[in-house]
Parts: structure tokens; sequence; C-alpha cells
């Protein structure tokens, strides 16, 4: 968090109205390939989610996640009528939560804790993806990086909750 917890900013920046909720979980086995839609996963400590191509110790980008609310904004921008969680390739879909308040915070999803890393930029691969404009139609509803603190699994319907510092563990 860019502000200390005790400024009025702060504050502000650490309250959020409730919890998320899991609504869609994918993984990416390769690069270039179609997104597997799950219900459940597995994820470990340092690592990313058992089954994705970033399991390999990725670090920073264990984890993508996005915000529900975005996925209409971004296909309005796009042109398109809608558009599928798949083809933006984020691990996770969140509602009721925006994603971006996790950034530089500590959270859990299921039994697995996280840590938000940062935005996640859109990739290239969206001009194609979403036609021409698409790389811009994404900016800014890319969502977030996470890197994995705890292992653990989570399912469709979960809550994705922030953590406060002393349960961070």
């Amino acid at each position: 968090m860019p502000f200390p917890a005790d400024s009025a900013l702060g504050a502000l920046m650490a309250t959020l109205p409730r919890p998320g909720q899991v609504r869609w979980i994918g993984l990416r086995p390769a690069r270039d390939v179609p997104m597997q839609e799950v219900d459940r996963v597995e994820v470990v400590a340092g690592k990313g989610l058992v089954g994705d191509r970033y399991k390999s110790g990725s670090g920073k980008r264990g984890i993508t996640l996005i915000q529900a609310e975005h996925l209409p904004v971004v296909a309005a921008l796009s042109g398109l009528a809608e558009v599928s969680p798949a083809t933006l390739r984020r691990n996770v879909v969140v509602s009721g939560l925006p994603v971006i308040a996790l950034k530089g915070r500590r959270f859990r999803i299921g039994s697995a804790v996280f840590e938000g890393t940062g935005d996640c930029d859109p990739c290239s691969r969206m001009e194609a993806a979403l036609g021409p404009g698409g790389y811009n139609a994404m900016r800014q509803h890319g969502g977030l990086c996470a890197r994995v603190l705890a292992s653990g699994s989570f399912a469709l319907g979960d809550a994705v909750e922030p953590l406060a510092p002393e349960d961070a563990t």
C-alpha cells in the first residue's frame, strides 16, 4: 500500500465494502493454447496454479485476477456484444470487489494466501483476440497479478478476502 495505514488516505484505501467472490477459474497449460476452465484449483506457494504454465516459479505473476464488472466494459470498448474470460487469459474472475484494491495487500481465496504485486497489463495478443483496438480496450481493465504466499486450493464461489497485516500468514 503506497500510503501508511494510519493516514487518512491509507485508511480509505484499506476499507472495502465486502469480500469478493470467485466467478470463473481458468488455466493456461501452455503458450498459445486455449484456456482450460475448471471448477477448483490447487495452488503452490512461490509457484502458482497447478496446471497453469506460470506455475514454474514466476514469482510476481503466480496468478492473475480480473474483475467481472470489467468484462462488459472491455467488450463495449472493443465493439463486441460480450467477451469471454478465457479470451482475456486471466486465471480468476472476481465479482463484488475492486481487484486493484488488493495491489500491495495480502488476501485469501479458499485456503490459499496471495499478495497483489501489480497491474496485469494487456499483452499484444489482445489485438488479435478482441480485434483492432483490443489492446487499448484492456488498458486499466487488465486486472491484477499476485504471488502465492501460502499453498492451498480454491473453487468457484469462494470468497476473496483482504487480510489484515496481522492475519496475513
